[in-house]
């Protein structure tokens, strides 16, 4: 089992913009960082649409989706994503939502669940484990929460989106993780018009 994080960045190191809020998921500007996915085959194939491009950026996406078995993200993702993914979400799997607001588990259609986590991360990592069977753990989002386990040294498989934009302002990823750590070693790059894909495994 691997523990994963799978994030688009801008080439600038930002993964959304300014003024993130609840009615702003994204953040200002953000928008170059998801134009990418929105016409591929596998992701609009998750959302329950037709069509899209059947290209490389789509094979990682579709690879993604079938290597992970549980899902962990913050409060904020599940909050400002809750209505866009309706009834029938695209993770298709059980995710753990890290929160300080105690909230009965969903059970949502297309065999998504959520969680909700009161007790850490560590807790929530373990059940995810425990969810995932030999499927991959993904933590998707947002940036706190995808820090919080890089801080604890607890992903090891890092996959980053680097878009060719700038957004020269927003949420940084790597803002305050770990300076001078020279534990990652490269797995992949695969380099398509859209984005360089860029893999990176930490070694332990």
């Amino acid at each position: 089992m691997t523990v994963t994080a799978d994030l688009a960045i801008s080439l600038d190191g930002y993964i959304a913009g300014t003024d993130v809020s609840l009615d702003n998921p994204g953040g200002d500007g953000a928008e170059p960082l998801f134009e990418w996915i929105h016409n591929l085959a596998s992701w609009r194939e998750r959302q329950g649409m037709t069509g899209g491009e059947e290209n490389r950026d789509s094979e990682l996406m579709r690879e993604w989706f079938d290597a992970t078995g549980a899902v962990v993200m913050g409060r904020m993702m599940y909050d400002t994503g809750e209505e866009f993914w309706g009834e029938n979400p695209p993770f298709r799997a059980p995710v753990f939502v890290l929160t300080h607001r105690p909230r009965p588990a969903l059970a949502k259609e297309g065999g998504t669940t959520f969680t909700f986590v009161t007790d850490g991360i560590h807790s929530a990592l373990d059940q995810a484990k425990a969810a995932a069977g030999d499927r991959n753990v993904n933590i998707a989002g947002g940036a706190s929460t995808v820090q919080q386990y890089l801080w604890e040294g607890l992903i090891d498989e890092l996959q980053l989106h680097v878009v060719p934009a700038l957004l020269g302002d927003g949420l940084r990823l790597f803002e305050g993780v770990g300076a001078g750590r020279r534990d990652l070693e490269p797995v992949r790059v695969v380099d398509t018009p859209l984005a360089t894909h860029v893999k990176y495994r930490f070694v332990k």
